[in-house]
């Protein structure tokens, strides 16, 4: 828990001044579509390797755009001047992780940058932290924007609140400040055009999320209490008051500003769907649902930040409701022109008339309403797009009845008919796999596997209902889900179900070695990328490493009333090695701060112990999300490798 850390505010220093340099290339220069046709697959570095952009945002006047584009291994940021793109400003960042950029006001970039590190004395002793730089456009600077504020880290802990006030942009962080040697999520503001920051708020012990109103003046506050139960405080003439306590059985979000930029935005669940709630000034009690718009996911107006809308991926669809109709009509046209092909809004100039979108083609593209014209930005993947393997969607039902779907993507050129199978279950397990593009299931696609991506109970956006009857399903129905699957396509004659192999990462990893150990019946071999292995240590160092409610919450998944529980026992698989019939690969990063590497050397041990076929791949300072190209081109590398080897493709 954070209040649970103890002393040294220790700054994290990331050698910020090293980044400025001159002169870049301003990033993609050739469209996929002007390549030669590929006669062969691409190489998988064309998938392995980290995306040629991964995040487009276009600054509040409509003048500029900025880029976190990959050289390689390395990753900068560039700014560019519309409509021509011409470059204007960058930073090379090598090969730190840069995790996302956000425009405060139209001169001032913050970079969001995080590394794996210890800080000493704190009872997390490896954990992923982040900090915030203000790119200066005109100044071309580099500073970490909370740099110096007393009894305080240098860190971030939450996307920046971005207010203008008196035409100055200030970012309103979540951070960490030390009250009697406690560390607790505090709020500080930062004043960007004066290079300085205050503490605004320290918070109270619990407190895990802020709301600023469009002042700056902090407006409510989210915290659990000692019984793990949400709690919610609003501050009202100049005093915090309660004005929500939850059951502890559902877990509420703290989103933002209403409609009126005056009341406070909540993020529920009624009726089985996730709903949007406000909070009216000087009211107690919640309103009704923001009906239709039943999203987890507010669209926010750029200028002032209150809200205008909702986003939901219903099924395949990409549903984005707008109260104005003005909006509306203004997402229907850019759906229409882009017919055919999903796209997915990034950003928006603060009068909302150019927009970055996202199309699954993959692309980032411009598109300025005054003109009606679009301006393509750069593919994704550039080499990848050009040879991408067919994807459907896929619907069948569990053997207990229950709805399922899902996607199946096809090797390229292959007739769907007693093909190879990848079963490729996501991770989380409470998120979801979605329409588009995914270069881990084209890569294996591309050595001529079909691959399998279920949406088992348990998955996150096709609501509570569907997200709880996951609850104590770890290694029982959310497994059969994925065999289930297995099964359906077996029947309709479109994969061998004697050559199968299960693929995945994190939740995903544990899902491979339980098909492995639980059901070996089904896969022939089993990958696993940084998968927990044995779960009572796991859930044990989830609290350790955060607090009691995160191992709650996979308590709760898992089906055990405890660390003693024997039912943990029964659904993990490093107490099953013995039953592995086909080998198995094991992966993991040595920096992983979600599932520790230890759970994967256990797994090692019990399946050596056994007698066991295994491989095991350590990727050096590598994360839980696979940050760096090498070690992503390692990871598939050596599944290929293995997939070819024990499920030949022909």
């Amino acid at each position: 828990m954070i209040s649970k850390l103890a002393r040294a505010a220790t700054a994290v220093v990331l050698g910020l001044s090293a980044w400025l340099v001159a002169g870049l290339a301003p990033g993609p220069t050739a469209r996929a579509e002007d390549a030669a046709p590929l006669a062969a697959p691409p190489p998988l570095a064309a998938y392995g390797h980290l995306p040629s952009i991964e995040q487009v945002a276009i600054s509040p006047d409509g003048q500029f755009i900025a880029v976190i584009n990959t050289d390689g291994e390395a990753r900068r940021v560039l700014v560019t001047r519309l409509p021509d793109l011409s470059l204007v400003r960058g930073i090379n960042g090598g090969d730190q992780k840069i995790r996302s950029i956000q425009w405060a006001g139209s001169h001032h970039l913050l970079i969001t940058i995080s590394h794996t590190v210890s800080v000493a004395d704190l009872i997390a002793p490896r954990s992923e932290w982040s900090v915030i730089a203000d790119f200066n456009i005109d100044k071309g600077t580099l500073k970490p924007v909370l740099g110096n504020v007393e009894n305080s880290m240098n860190v971030s802990l939450d996307t920046p609140i971005i207010r203008v006030i008196d035409g100055h942009p200030f970012a309103f962080i979540q951070g960490m400040h030390f009250v009697e040697n406690m560390g607790r999520i505090s709020l500080f503001k930062a004043d960007l055009d004066h290079s300085n920051a205050t503490l605004v708020d320290p918070g109270f012990e619990n407190t895990r999320h802020w709301v600023v109103d469009q002042v700056g003046q902090p407006l409510a506050e989210m915290e659990y209490d000692r019984n793990e139960r949400p709690l919610l405080r609003v501050r009202r003439g100049g005093v915090w008051r309660v004005v929500r306590l939850g059951d502890g059985k559902s877990y509420p979000s703290l989103l933002g500003l209403g409609r009126d930029g005056k009341t406070i935005l909540l993020s529920d669940n009624a009726d089985d769907k996730p709903a949007l709630r406000e909070l009216a000034s000087g009211g107690e009690d919640w309103g009704e649902s923001l009906s239709p718009l039943d999203s987890e996911h507010p669209i926010f107006d750029p200028a002032d930040d209150h809200l205008i809308g909702a986003y939901a991926l219903v099924g395949d669809t990409d549903d984005y409701e707008f109260f104005a109709p003005h909006d509306q009509a203004v997402w229907r046209g850019i759906q229409k022109a882009y017919l055919g092909c999903r796209v997915t809004l990034q950003s928006w100039s603060t009068d909302r008339k150019r927009l970055i979108v996202l199309t699954d083609c993959p692309s980032y593209a411009y598109v300025d309403l005054a003109t009606g014209k679009a301006t393509w930005i750069g593919d994704t993947y550039r080499t990848a797009s050009a040879s991408l393997a067919p994807v459907a969607p896929v619907a069948f039902k569990a053997s207990d009845g229950t709805p399922l779907t899902g996607y199946l993507t096809l090797p390229p050129g292959k007739t769907p008919k007693n093909l190879p199978l990848v079963v490729f279950p996501h991770g989380g397990p409470a998120a979801r796999d979605e329409p588009g593009f995914d270069w881990w299931a084209q890569a294996m696609a591309s050595r001529g596997y079909a691959v399998l991506q279920v949406n088992y109970r348990g998955s996150d956006g096709f609501g509570w209902k569907f997200l709880s009857s996951g609850f104590g399903q770890w290694g029982r129905a959310m497994q059969t889900d994925l065999s289930d699957g297995v099964r359906a396509l077996a029947i309709q004659g479109k994969i061998d179900p004697k050559r199968v192999c299960i693929v995945g990462a994190s939740y995903g990893g544990y899902a491979a070695l339980a098909g492995a150990t639980l059901q070996p019946e089904v896969y022939r071999c089993a990958v696993s990328v940084a998968g927990p292995a044995e779960l009572r240590r796991f859930a044990a160092w989830s609290r350790e490493q955060s607090d009691i409610s995160a191992q709650r919450y996979w308590l709760n998944f898992m089906g055990a009333d405890g660390l003693h529980d024997v039912k943990l026992e029964d659904i993990s698989p490093a107490d099953h090695a013995d039953q592995v019939t086909g080998p198995v690969l094991l992966i993991h990063g040595k920096d992983d701060t979600v599932v520790p590497f230890a759970q994967t050397q256990i797994m090692a041990d019990a399946l050596k112990k056994a007698g066991k076929p295994y491989d095991l791949v350590v990727l050096k300072r590598e994360d839980h999300w696979l940050s760096r190209g090498e070690s992503r081109l390692q990871m598939l590398q050596a599944i290929i490798d293995f997939l070819q080897k024990n499920n030949p493709p022909s």
